[in-house]
Protein backbone atom coordinates (compact mmCIF):
# COMPACT_ATOMS: atom_id res chain seq x y z
CA UNK A 1 0.00 0.00 0.00
CA UNK A 2 3.04 2.28 0.40
CA UNK A 3 4.50 1.51 -3.05
CA UNK A 4 3.13 4.56 -4.99
CA UNK A 5 4.15 7.00 -2.27
CA UNK A 6 7.64 5.52 -1.93
CA UNK A 7 8.18 5.54 -5.67
CA UNK A 8 7.20 9.24 -5.81
CA UNK A 9 9.60 10.08 -2.98
CA UNK A 10 12.47 8.14 -4.58
CA UNK A 11 11.99 10.12 -7.78
CA UNK A 12 12.59 13.31 -5.80
CA UNK A 13 15.79 12.07 -4.16
CA UNK A 14 19.17 13.21 -5.54
CA UNK A 15 20.66 10.77 -8.08
CA UNK A 16 23.63 10.01 -5.83
CA UNK A 17 21.30 8.53 -3.20
CA UNK A 18 19.63 6.17 -5.64
CA UNK A 19 22.63 4.89 -7.58
CA UNK A 20 24.23 2.73 -4.89
CA UNK A 21 24.05 -0.62 -6.63
CA UNK A 22 24.31 0.44 -10.21
CA UNK A 23 28.00 1.29 -10.56
CA UNK A 24 30.81 -1.11 -11.27
CA UNK A 25 32.95 -2.13 -8.33
CA UNK A 26 36.19 -0.18 -8.04
CA UNK A 27 39.25 -2.31 -8.68
CA UNK A 28 41.98 -2.08 -6.08
CA UNK A 29 45.53 -2.62 -7.27
CA UNK A 30 47.58 -0.35 -5.01
CA UNK A 31 47.08 1.25 -1.61
CA UNK A 32 48.83 3.86 0.47
CA UNK A 33 51.11 2.03 2.94
CA UNK A 34 52.17 3.17 6.41
CA UNK A 35 53.41 1.35 9.52
CA UNK A 36 53.92 3.20 12.79
CA UNK A 37 55.84 0.19 14.17
CA UNK A 38 58.14 -0.10 11.18
CA UNK A 39 61.32 -0.14 13.27
CA UNK A 40 60.13 -3.01 15.49
CA UNK A 41 58.59 -5.04 12.66
CA UNK A 42 61.51 -4.25 10.30
CA UNK A 43 59.38 -2.97 7.42
CA UNK A 44 59.22 0.22 5.40
CA UNK A 45 57.64 3.17 7.18
CA UNK A 46 55.55 4.46 4.27
CA UNK A 47 55.01 4.20 0.54
CA UNK A 48 52.76 2.26 -1.84
CA UNK A 49 51.67 -1.37 -1.41
CA UNK A 50 50.69 -3.57 -4.34
CA UNK A 51 47.63 -5.67 -3.45
CA UNK A 52 47.59 -9.36 -4.33
CA UNK A 53 44.95 -12.02 -3.70
CA UNK A 54 42.88 -14.80 -5.21
CA UNK A 55 41.33 -14.07 -8.61
CA UNK A 56 37.73 -14.44 -7.43
CA UNK A 57 38.27 -12.30 -4.33
CA UNK A 58 37.97 -8.54 -4.03
CA UNK A 59 40.76 -6.40 -2.65
CA UNK A 60 40.54 -3.27 -0.52
CA UNK A 61 42.62 -0.61 1.19
CA UNK A 62 42.41 0.16 4.91
CA UNK A 63 43.58 2.66 7.50
CA UNK A 64 43.70 2.50 11.30
CA UNK A 65 44.38 5.35 13.70
CA UNK A 66 43.89 6.66 17.22
CA UNK A 67 42.36 9.96 18.34
CA UNK A 68 44.26 11.33 21.33
CA UNK A 69 42.25 14.38 22.41
CA UNK A 70 41.89 15.65 18.86
CA UNK A 71 45.40 14.68 17.81
CA UNK A 72 45.17 11.95 15.17
CA UNK A 73 47.94 9.33 15.36
CA UNK A 74 48.11 7.05 12.34
CA UNK A 75 48.77 3.36 13.15
CA UNK A 76 48.58 1.38 9.89
CA UNK A 77 47.68 1.71 6.22
CA UNK A 78 47.80 -0.93 3.50
CA UNK A 79 45.96 -3.64 1.55
CA UNK A 80 43.01 -5.58 3.01
CA UNK A 81 41.63 -8.94 1.87
CA UNK A 82 38.09 -9.63 0.62
CA UNK A 83 35.65 -8.22 3.20
CA UNK A 84 31.97 -7.55 2.47
CA UNK A 85 32.07 -4.62 4.91
CA UNK A 86 34.32 -2.83 2.42
CA UNK A 87 32.29 -3.53 -0.75
CA UNK A 88 31.54 -0.49 -2.95
CA UNK A 89 33.01 1.97 -0.45
CA UNK A 90 34.96 4.55 -2.40
CA UNK A 91 35.89 6.49 0.75
CA UNK A 92 37.58 5.20 3.90
CA UNK A 93 35.00 5.95 6.61
CA UNK A 94 35.03 4.60 10.19
CA UNK A 95 31.51 4.11 11.60
CA UNK A 96 32.11 3.08 15.23
CA UNK A 97 31.20 5.72 17.80
CA UNK A 98 34.33 5.87 19.95
CA UNK A 99 36.63 2.84 19.60
CA UNK A 100 40.12 2.62 21.04
CA UNK A 101 41.45 2.24 17.51
CA UNK A 102 39.54 3.56 14.50
CA UNK A 103 39.42 1.34 11.41
CA UNK A 104 38.06 1.93 7.90
CA UNK A 105 38.33 0.17 4.54
CA UNK A 106 37.44 1.07 0.97
CA UNK A 107 37.74 0.03 -2.69
CA UNK A 108 39.79 1.78 -5.34
CA UNK A 109 43.44 2.65 -5.83
CA UNK A 110 44.84 4.84 -3.02
CA UNK A 111 41.34 5.27 -1.53
CA UNK A 112 42.88 5.13 1.96
CA UNK A 113 44.88 8.31 1.44
CA UNK A 114 42.12 10.18 3.26
CA UNK A 115 40.23 8.62 6.15
CA UNK A 116 37.12 9.83 7.93
CA UNK A 117 35.14 9.21 11.13
CA UNK A 118 31.36 9.44 10.71
CA UNK A 119 29.50 7.69 13.57
CA UNK A 120 26.35 5.85 12.52
CA UNK A 121 24.14 7.00 15.39
CA UNK A 122 21.68 9.83 14.73
CA UNK A 123 22.56 13.15 16.20
CA UNK A 124 26.32 13.00 15.65
CA UNK A 125 28.01 16.35 15.49
CA UNK A 126 27.30 18.20 12.25
CA UNK A 127 30.12 20.67 12.48
CA UNK A 128 33.24 20.18 10.40
CA UNK A 129 36.72 20.29 11.85
CA UNK A 130 40.30 19.75 10.78
CA UNK A 131 42.65 17.80 13.02
CA UNK A 132 46.41 17.50 13.08
CA UNK A 133 47.44 14.19 11.48
CA UNK A 134 50.73 12.39 11.13
CA UNK A 135 51.39 10.91 7.68
CA UNK A 136 47.80 11.22 6.40
CA UNK A 137 44.73 13.37 5.93
CA UNK A 138 41.67 13.20 8.19
CA UNK A 139 38.37 15.01 7.47
CA UNK A 140 35.43 15.24 9.88
CA UNK A 141 32.72 15.88 7.27
CA UNK A 142 29.62 17.87 8.02
CA UNK A 143 26.54 15.72 8.22
CA UNK A 144 23.94 18.11 6.75
CA UNK A 145 21.20 16.54 4.69
CA UNK A 146 18.33 17.73 2.55
CA UNK A 147 15.03 18.48 4.28
CA UNK A 148 13.23 16.08 1.97
CA UNK A 149 15.46 13.27 3.14
CA UNK A 150 14.67 14.19 6.76
CA UNK A 151 10.94 13.96 6.00
CA UNK A 152 11.45 10.53 4.45
CA UNK A 153 13.50 9.31 7.42
CA UNK A 154 11.01 10.60 10.02
CA UNK A 155 8.12 9.03 8.07
CA UNK A 156 9.66 5.58 7.75
CA UNK A 157 11.48 5.43 11.09
CA UNK A 158 8.43 4.42 13.24
CA UNK A 159 7.43 1.74 10.71
CA UNK A 160 10.98 0.39 10.51
CA UNK A 161 11.31 0.44 14.30
CA UNK A 162 8.07 -1.48 14.82
CA UNK A 163 9.05 -4.03 12.16
CA UNK A 164 12.47 -4.54 13.76
CA UNK A 165 10.89 -5.00 17.21
CA UNK A 166 8.54 -7.69 15.86
CA UNK A 167 11.36 -9.47 14.02
CA UNK A 168 13.63 -9.31 17.08
CA UNK A 169 10.93 -10.73 19.35
CA UNK A 170 10.27 -13.55 16.87
CA UNK A 171 14.00 -14.32 16.54
CA UNK A 172 14.49 -14.41 20.32
CA UNK A 173 11.51 -16.75 20.67
CA UNK A 174 12.88 -19.14 18.02
CA UNK A 175 16.44 -19.07 19.33
CA UNK A 176 15.89 -19.04 23.06
CA UNK A 177 18.40 -21.23 24.90
CA UNK A 178 18.41 -22.86 28.33
CA UNK A 179 20.61 -21.28 31.00
CA UNK A 180 24.33 -22.10 30.80
CA UNK A 181 24.45 -23.81 34.17
CA UNK A 182 27.09 -22.45 36.53
CA UNK A 183 28.91 -20.35 33.93
CA UNK A 184 28.89 -16.71 35.00
CA UNK A 185 30.83 -14.38 32.77
CA UNK A 186 30.53 -11.60 35.37
CA UNK A 187 32.67 -13.62 37.77
CA UNK A 188 35.59 -13.48 35.36
CA UNK A 189 38.24 -10.95 36.44
CA UNK A 190 38.14 -9.42 32.96
CA UNK A 191 39.95 -9.75 29.68
CA UNK A 192 43.67 -10.44 29.73
CA UNK A 193 46.01 -7.51 29.09
CA UNK A 194 46.57 -7.03 25.37
CA UNK A 195 49.46 -9.04 24.02
CA UNK A 196 52.36 -6.87 22.88
CA UNK A 197 52.57 -9.05 19.76
CA UNK A 198 48.90 -8.49 18.94
CA UNK A 199 48.91 -4.78 19.78
CA UNK A 200 46.50 -2.73 17.70
CA UNK A 201 46.75 -4.77 14.52
CA UNK A 202 43.49 -5.64 12.73
CA UNK A 203 42.64 -9.36 12.70
CA UNK A 204 40.64 -10.87 9.83
CA UNK A 205 39.12 -14.39 9.95
CA UNK A 206 39.49 -16.24 6.63
CA UNK A 207 38.35 -19.88 6.83
CA UNK A 208 37.61 -22.64 9.33
CA UNK A 209 40.43 -25.21 9.38
CA UNK A 210 39.24 -27.57 12.13
CA UNK A 211 36.47 -28.24 14.64
CA UNK A 212 37.10 -29.80 18.02
CA UNK A 213 35.64 -30.55 21.41
CA UNK A 214 35.79 -26.97 22.65
CA UNK A 215 35.31 -24.91 19.50
CA UNK A 216 36.70 -24.29 16.04
CA UNK A 217 40.04 -23.14 14.65
CA UNK A 218 40.17 -20.42 12.00
CA UNK A 219 42.92 -19.41 9.65
CA UNK A 220 43.17 -15.63 10.01
CA UNK A 221 45.24 -12.74 8.73
CA UNK A 222 47.06 -10.47 11.16
CA UNK A 223 48.51 -7.69 9.02
CA UNK A 224 50.82 -9.51 6.57
CA UNK A 225 50.99 -12.79 8.51
CA UNK A 226 48.67 -15.77 8.80
CA UNK A 227 47.70 -16.82 12.32
CA UNK A 228 45.40 -19.43 13.87
CA UNK A 229 42.41 -18.30 15.95
CA UNK A 230 40.82 -20.88 18.24
CA UNK A 231 37.30 -19.69 19.11
CA UNK A 232 35.49 -20.98 22.21
CA UNK A 233 31.80 -20.31 22.94
CA UNK A 234 31.11 -18.61 26.27
CA UNK A 235 29.96 -21.85 27.94
CA UNK A 236 33.48 -23.25 27.44
CA UNK A 237 35.06 -20.32 29.26
CA UNK A 238 36.94 -22.65 31.62
CA UNK A 239 38.67 -24.44 28.72
CA UNK A 240 39.72 -21.10 27.22
CA UNK A 241 40.95 -19.89 30.59
CA UNK A 242 42.89 -23.12 31.27
CA UNK A 243 44.67 -23.12 27.92
CA UNK A 244 45.46 -19.41 28.23
CA UNK A 245 47.00 -20.05 31.66
CA UNK A 246 49.18 -22.85 30.28
CA UNK A 247 50.40 -20.63 27.44
CA UNK A 248 51.22 -17.87 29.95
CA UNK A 249 53.26 -20.22 32.13
CA UNK A 250 56.91 -19.11 32.35
CA UNK A 251 59.17 -20.97 29.94
CA UNK A 252 56.49 -21.96 27.42
CA UNK A 253 58.44 -20.46 24.52
CA UNK A 254 60.06 -23.46 22.82
CA UNK A 255 60.70 -24.43 19.21
CA UNK A 256 58.51 -27.53 19.56
CA UNK A 257 55.59 -25.91 21.41
CA UNK A 258 52.93 -23.87 19.64
CA UNK A 259 53.69 -20.13 19.72
CA UNK A 260 51.11 -18.10 21.65
CA UNK A 261 50.26 -14.62 20.32
CA UNK A 262 47.34 -13.37 22.39
CA UNK A 263 43.88 -13.90 23.93
CA UNK A 264 40.74 -11.82 23.43
CA UNK A 265 37.05 -11.66 24.31
CA UNK A 266 34.63 -10.74 21.53
CA UNK A 267 30.96 -9.89 22.00
CA UNK A 268 28.99 -9.77 25.24
CA UNK A 269 26.88 -11.98 27.52
CA UNK A 270 25.83 -15.30 25.96
CA UNK A 271 26.97 -14.15 22.50
CA UNK A 272 30.50 -13.76 23.81
CA UNK A 273 33.28 -15.59 21.98
CA UNK A 274 36.65 -16.32 23.54
CA UNK A 275 39.63 -16.24 21.22
CA UNK A 276 43.13 -17.70 21.46
CA UNK A 277 45.51 -16.46 18.76
CA UNK A 278 48.54 -18.62 17.94
CA UNK A 279 51.00 -19.21 15.13
CA UNK A 280 49.53 -20.83 12.00
CA UNK A 281 51.09 -23.93 10.41
CA UNK A 282 49.88 -24.56 6.89
CA UNK A 283 50.64 -28.31 6.85
CA UNK A 284 48.13 -28.83 9.64
CA UNK A 285 48.17 -31.74 12.06
CA UNK A 286 50.25 -34.91 11.91
CA UNK A 287 47.02 -36.87 11.42
CA UNK A 288 46.09 -34.85 8.34
CA UNK A 289 49.61 -35.08 6.92
CA UNK A 290 49.87 -38.86 7.34
CA UNK A 291 46.47 -39.34 5.69
CA UNK A 292 47.71 -37.76 2.48
CA UNK A 293 51.46 -38.45 2.57
CA UNK A 294 54.01 -41.15 3.21
CA UNK A 295 57.34 -40.42 4.92
CA UNK A 296 60.86 -41.72 4.34
CA UNK A 297 63.27 -42.79 7.06
CA UNK A 298 64.84 -39.36 7.64
CA UNK A 299 61.44 -37.65 7.71
CA UNK A 300 60.15 -40.21 10.21
CA UNK A 301 63.13 -39.60 12.48
CA UNK A 302 62.84 -35.81 12.20
CA UNK A 303 59.14 -35.81 13.11
CA UNK A 304 59.55 -38.34 15.93
CA UNK A 305 62.66 -36.71 17.39
CA UNK A 306 61.23 -33.16 17.39
CA UNK A 307 57.91 -34.44 18.79
CA UNK A 308 59.61 -36.27 21.68
CA UNK A 309 61.83 -33.22 22.29
CA UNK A 310 58.75 -31.04 22.66
CA UNK A 311 57.05 -33.45 25.07
CA UNK A 312 60.28 -33.88 27.06
CA UNK A 313 60.49 -30.11 27.51
CA UNK A 314 56.81 -29.88 28.46
CA UNK A 315 57.32 -32.59 31.11
CA UNK A 316 60.50 -31.00 32.47
CA UNK A 317 60.66 -28.90 35.62
CA UNK A 318 63.00 -25.97 34.88
CA UNK A 319 63.83 -23.90 38.02
CA UNK A 320 65.47 -21.00 36.18
CA UNK A 321 64.18 -20.80 32.63
CA UNK A 322 66.32 -18.18 30.81
CA UNK A 323 65.21 -15.37 33.07
CA UNK A 324 61.53 -16.20 32.51
CA UNK A 325 61.01 -17.67 35.96
CA UNK A 326 60.24 -21.20 37.10
CA UNK A 327 58.71 -23.51 34.51
CA UNK A 328 56.85 -26.35 36.26
CA UNK A 329 56.39 -29.82 34.85
CA UNK A 330 53.27 -29.97 32.67
CA UNK A 331 51.30 -33.05 31.59
CA UNK A 332 49.49 -32.68 28.25
CA UNK A 333 46.68 -35.20 28.99
CA UNK A 334 45.37 -35.20 25.40
CA UNK A 335 48.45 -36.21 23.44
CA UNK A 336 47.55 -37.55 19.98
CA UNK A 337 48.55 -37.06 16.36
CA UNK A 338 45.73 -34.54 15.88
CA UNK A 339 47.36 -32.31 18.49
CA UNK A 340 50.80 -32.41 16.86
CA UNK A 341 51.24 -29.77 14.14
CA UNK A 342 53.93 -29.72 11.46
CA UNK A 343 56.06 -26.89 10.17
CA UNK A 344 56.94 -26.78 6.47
CA UNK A 345 60.19 -28.67 7.22
CA UNK A 346 58.15 -31.33 9.13
CA UNK A 347 59.34 -30.19 12.55
CA UNK A 348 56.72 -31.27 15.09
CA UNK A 349 54.89 -28.66 17.20
CA UNK A 350 52.82 -29.67 20.25
CA UNK A 351 49.44 -27.92 20.45
CA UNK A 352 46.06 -27.89 22.24
CA UNK A 353 46.82 -27.49 25.94
CA UNK A 354 43.19 -27.18 27.04
CA UNK A 355 43.42 -30.26 29.29
CA UNK A 356 47.04 -29.78 30.37
CA UNK A 357 47.86 -29.61 34.07
CA UNK A 358 50.80 -27.96 35.85
CA UNK A 359 52.69 -29.45 38.79
CA UNK A 360 54.10 -26.59 40.86
CA UNK A 361 55.90 -27.31 44.15
CA UNK A 362 53.66 -26.73 47.14
CA UNK A 363 50.53 -26.18 45.05
CA UNK A 364 47.72 -28.57 44.09
CA UNK A 365 47.76 -29.39 40.37
CA UNK A 366 44.18 -28.19 39.86
CA UNK A 367 41.64 -30.24 37.91
CA UNK A 368 43.11 -33.74 37.71
CA UNK A 369 39.96 -35.64 36.80
CA UNK A 370 41.13 -39.05 35.68
CA UNK A 371 39.26 -39.93 32.49
CA UNK A 372 40.03 -36.99 30.23
CA UNK A 373 41.44 -36.87 26.73
CA UNK A 374 40.60 -38.91 23.66
CA UNK A 375 39.42 -42.48 24.36
CA UNK A 376 41.51 -44.12 21.65
CA UNK A 377 44.73 -42.78 23.21
CA UNK A 378 43.83 -43.50 26.86
CA UNK A 379 46.34 -45.58 28.80
CA UNK A 380 45.15 -48.82 30.49
CA UNK A 381 45.17 -47.24 33.95
CA UNK A 382 42.97 -44.40 32.67
CA UNK A 383 40.49 -46.78 31.03
CA UNK A 384 40.06 -48.77 34.22
CA UNK A 385 40.05 -45.70 36.51
CA UNK A 386 43.10 -46.76 38.49
CA UNK A 387 45.22 -43.60 38.34
CA UNK A 388 47.65 -42.58 41.03
CA UNK A 389 47.11 -38.79 41.08
CA UNK A 390 50.80 -37.91 41.20
CA UNK A 391 52.92 -36.00 38.71
CA UNK A 392 54.80 -39.00 37.33
CA UNK A 393 51.56 -40.92 36.77
CA UNK A 394 50.23 -38.20 34.46
CA UNK A 395 53.53 -37.96 32.56
CA UNK A 396 53.47 -41.74 31.98
CA UNK A 397 49.94 -41.46 30.57
CA UNK A 398 51.34 -39.05 27.97
CA UNK A 399 54.08 -41.55 27.15
CA UNK A 400 51.56 -44.32 26.43
CA UNK A 401 49.88 -42.00 23.91
CA UNK A 402 53.25 -41.13 22.40
CA UNK A 403 53.83 -44.81 21.68
CA UNK A 404 50.60 -44.89 19.66
CA UNK A 405 51.56 -41.74 17.72
CA UNK A 406 55.00 -43.19 16.92
CA UNK A 407 53.24 -46.31 15.60
CA UNK A 408 51.12 -44.08 13.32
CA UNK A 409 54.25 -42.51 11.83
CA UNK A 410 55.98 -45.87 11.33
CA UNK A 411 52.88 -47.26 9.60
CA UNK A 412 53.29 -44.63 6.85
CA UNK A 413 57.06 -44.99 6.41
CA UNK A 414 58.66 -46.21 3.17
CA UNK A 415 61.90 -47.41 4.79
CA UNK A 416 60.87 -51.09 4.89
CA UNK A 417 60.42 -53.25 1.80
CA UNK A 418 56.92 -53.70 0.42
CA UNK A 419 53.88 -51.47 -0.01
CA UNK A 420 52.81 -48.91 2.58
CA UNK A 421 49.28 -49.38 3.91
CA UNK A 422 46.67 -46.63 3.94
CA UNK A 423 46.67 -44.50 7.07
CA UNK A 424 44.77 -45.93 10.03
CA UNK A 425 44.26 -44.69 13.57
CA UNK A 426 45.59 -46.81 16.44
CA UNK A 427 43.24 -49.78 17.09
CA UNK A 428 41.15 -48.88 14.01
CA UNK A 429 41.84 -52.32 12.53
CA UNK A 430 40.84 -54.03 15.79
CA UNK A 431 37.76 -52.02 16.89
CA UNK A 432 36.91 -49.57 14.11
CA UNK A 433 36.77 -45.78 13.87
CA UNK A 434 34.31 -45.09 16.69
CA UNK A 435 35.12 -47.40 19.61
CA UNK A 436 33.19 -47.20 22.85
CA UNK A 437 34.84 -47.02 26.24
CA UNK A 438 33.85 -50.66 26.80
CA UNK A 439 35.49 -51.70 23.51
CA UNK A 440 38.77 -50.10 24.52
CA UNK A 441 38.64 -51.52 28.04
CA UNK A 442 38.20 -55.00 26.59
CA UNK A 443 41.00 -54.70 24.02
CA UNK A 444 43.56 -52.57 25.89
CA UNK A 445 43.03 -53.50 29.54
CA UNK A 446 41.76 -57.08 29.55
CA UNK A 447 43.32 -58.49 26.37
CA UNK A 448 46.37 -56.19 26.60
CA UNK A 449 46.38 -55.74 22.83
CA UNK A 450 48.35 -53.04 21.00
CA UNK A 451 48.49 -52.04 17.31
CA UNK A 452 50.46 -54.63 15.35
CA UNK A 453 53.90 -54.42 13.73
CA UNK A 454 54.31 -55.55 10.11
CA UNK A 455 56.88 -58.27 9.53
CA UNK A 456 58.84 -56.10 7.07
CA UNK A 457 59.26 -53.36 9.70
CA UNK A 458 61.26 -55.74 11.88
CA UNK A 459 63.63 -56.46 8.99
CA UNK A 460 64.75 -52.83 8.79
CA UNK A 461 67.42 -52.00 11.40
CA UNK A 462 66.04 -48.57 12.26
CA UNK A 463 62.36 -49.51 12.29
CA UNK A 464 63.11 -52.61 14.35
CA UNK A 465 64.77 -50.50 17.04
CA UNK A 466 61.94 -47.98 16.88
CA UNK A 467 59.40 -50.79 17.40
CA UNK A 468 61.27 -51.78 20.58
CA UNK A 469 61.05 -48.17 21.77
CA UNK A 470 57.33 -48.03 20.95
CA UNK A 471 56.67 -51.19 22.97
CA UNK A 472 58.44 -49.65 25.96
CA UNK A 473 56.33 -46.49 25.63
CA UNK A 474 52.98 -48.29 25.72
CA UNK A 475 53.98 -50.91 28.31
CA UNK A 476 51.00 -52.07 30.38
CA UNK A 477 53.02 -51.35 33.53
CA UNK A 478 53.07 -47.55 33.70
CA UNK A 479 56.27 -47.45 35.77
CA UNK A 480 58.11 -49.41 33.07
CA UNK A 481 57.45 -46.82 30.35
CA UNK A 482 60.18 -44.68 28.84
CA UNK A 483 60.43 -40.96 29.42
CA UNK A 484 60.11 -38.52 26.52
CA UNK A 485 63.75 -37.50 26.92
CA UNK A 486 64.83 -41.12 26.62
CA UNK A 487 62.75 -41.56 23.44
CA UNK A 488 64.37 -38.48 21.91
CA UNK A 489 67.84 -39.82 22.73
CA UNK A 490 67.08 -43.27 21.33
CA UNK A 491 65.71 -41.94 18.04
CA UNK A 492 68.76 -39.72 17.62
CA UNK A 493 71.09 -42.65 18.28
CA UNK A 494 69.29 -45.06 15.91
CA UNK A 495 69.11 -42.40 13.20
CA UNK A 496 72.87 -41.90 13.32
CA UNK A 497 73.45 -45.65 13.31
CA UNK A 498 71.30 -46.32 10.24
CA UNK A 499 72.36 -43.24 8.28
CA UNK A 500 76.01 -44.06 8.89
CA UNK A 501 75.61 -47.61 7.54
CA UNK A 502 75.88 -48.68 3.90
CA UNK A 503 73.24 -50.93 2.38
CA UNK A 504 75.70 -53.87 2.30
CA UNK A 505 75.84 -53.85 6.08
CA UNK A 506 72.11 -53.73 6.78
CA UNK A 507 71.64 -57.51 6.99
CA UNK A 508 74.31 -57.93 9.64
CA UNK A 509 72.86 -55.08 11.66
CA UNK A 510 69.36 -56.59 11.59
CA UNK A 511 70.66 -59.87 13.00
CA UNK A 512 72.41 -58.10 15.85
CA UNK A 513 69.94 -55.31 16.44
CA UNK A 514 69.11 -56.46 19.95
CA UNK A 515 72.76 -56.07 20.94
CA UNK A 516 72.76 -52.30 20.36
CA UNK A 517 73.15 -50.37 23.61
CA UNK A 518 70.12 -48.13 23.96
CA UNK A 519 69.79 -45.33 26.51
CA UNK A 520 68.33 -46.63 29.79
CA UNK A 521 64.68 -46.14 30.65
CA UNK A 522 65.40 -43.95 33.66
CA UNK A 523 65.09 -40.28 32.82
CA UNK A 524 62.90 -37.40 33.99
CA UNK A 525 59.91 -39.53 34.98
Amino acid sequence: MFAPGLAWLLLLLPPTLCAGSGHDEAETRECIYYNANWEIEKTNQSGLEKCEGEKDKRLHCYASWRNNSGFIELVKKGCWLDDFNCYDRQECVAKEENPQVFFCCCEGNYCNQKFTHLPDEYGARKSSARYIVRHGTFDAKSQTSASLLNILVYSLLPIAGLSMAILLAFWMYRHRKPPYGHVDINEDPGPPPPSPMLGLKPLQLLEIKARGRFGCVWKARLMNDFVAVKIFPSQDKQSWHSEREIFNTPGMKHENLLQFIGAEKRGANHEMELWLITAFHDKGSLTDYLKGNIVNWNELCHIAESMSRGLAYLHEDVPHCKGDGHKPAIAHRDFKSKNVLLRNDLTAILADFGLAVRFEPGKPPGDTHGQVGTRRYMAPEVLEGAINFQRDSFLRIDMYAMGLVLWEIVSRCTAADGPVDEYMLPFEEEIGQHPSLEDLQDVVVHKKMRPGFKEQWLKHPGLAQLCVTIEECWDHDAEARLSAGCVEERISQVRKLVNGTTSDCLVSIVTSVTNVDLPPKESSI
